[in-house]
């Protein structure tokens, strides 16, 4: 599995990944120096699978609800039902009562648990068939929650949870049926479940540019919204400034849900406290929105040495270069032509 493309890898099976166990490693940094790493990381084949992967799902909920009703998943539901158990989790570790200046310090006996228990309910997740690759999967997953020791969460770890659920589909245990489940079952409880960590720990922003950033915490609810938003017949950009609609919408459309966030947990006028979704709002249209969040994305994510220092690679995200400068995903991810691998 190793040094081979996703550009000619076939879709994972049983017997390729019994055979191949030996093939997974645990992945490690690579991006270490800004002016050196960042430029290979663009071009390299990590990239090329993130970048075919994050608009593949872009794709799939094009102008589709979350109540949509979608094709049953068992993977799907063994997600969310891992999902479910790390939210059960956050009652068995309160958060302390003494005044404490950034976080409370509960949360680093919260990730802690996490790590002690992450290979185990992956095993509970994965066929037996596929445990090899835990391996290699889980630092991906523990870091999606926060960073233990900053107490802290942003962009960069809800981009860990994307490649943890994209690596899933390398090995096979996803498939590209799954994609629009991905987004409006898996991600929107995930979003859940990271806001419940936000609030009852009191996350510091990690990478924060203030007001000036998209958002405090998260990125990826506005790209895929916008795209869920593409053709609708009333809703527009603007329409996000209309507080009743935030709430008779937000359970339906991520965009929506992630503006409604931001009202229950700041205070102050919208457009001090998030000029650049105030500044969006004016956009006349969601398809031009949704074209500008996957170009912010690349800028202000994958472009940003302080998010993606922290990205960890290994045989499935491999540092290495890739094929070709618009090397895009086989079977089982499917790009749509759009997705490009060049950085901005």
């Amino acid at each position: 599995m190793q040094g081979q493309s996703m550009s000619h890898q076939e879709p994972a099976s049983s017997s390729t990944s019994t055979t191949e166990a030996d093939s997974f490693v645990v992945p490690v940094r690579c991006i270490k120096d800004e002016k050196r790493d960042l430029p290979f990381f663009q071009a390299s084949e990590a990239y090329a699978r993130i970048m075919s992967y994050i608009p593949a799902l872009n794709a799939a909920v094009l102008n589709r609800k979350v109540s949509d009703p979608l094709p049953p998943s068992e993977p799907i539901n063994k997600i969310i039902a891992l999902l479910d158990t790390l939210d059960s989790w956050i009652a068995l570790v309160p958060p302390k009562s003494d005044p404490q200046r950034f976080g409370n310090l509960a949360f680093r006996d919260y990730v802690l648990m996490f790590e002690e228990k992450a290979t185990s309910i992956q095993e509970e997740l994965l066929p037996k068939e596929l445990h090899p690759a835990i391996k290699e999967l889980t630092p991906y997953i523990t870091q999606s929650m926060g960073h233990g020791t900053r107490i802290d969460y942003g962009s960069g770890h809800e981009l860990a949870f994307v490649a943890w659920l994209c690596c899933l589909e390398i090995i096979g245990f996803l498939h590209q049926e799954d994609h629009a489940a991905v987004v409006l079952r898996v991600f929107v409880r995930y979003l859940e479940l990271v806001r419940k960590l936000q609030k009852t720990y009191q996350l510091e922003p990690a990478g924060s540019h203030g007001v000036w950033g998209l958002d405090d915490y998260q990125f990826l609810p506005y790209l895929w919204g916008s795209s869920q938003l593409r053709d609708h017949p009333s809703l527009k950009p603007v329409s996000i400034m209309q507080p009743p609609l935030l709430g008779d919408f937000a359970p339906d459309y991520l965009y929506f849900r992630a503006i409604q966030w931001i009202h229950q947990t700041k205070r102050g006028p919208f457009h001090e406290h998030s000029p650049i979704l105030f500044e969006i709002s004016g956009v006349p249209h969601w398809t031009k929105v949704n074209s500008g969040m996957i170009k912010m994305y690349k800028a202000e994510v994958l472009n940003k040495f302080p998010v993606v220092q922290h990205l960890l690679f290994g045989s499935l995200l491999p540092w290495r270069p890739a094929d070709s400068p618009e090397d895009v995903a086989p079977t089982p991810v499917q790009a749509p032509a759009s997705a490009q691998t060049s950085s901005n």
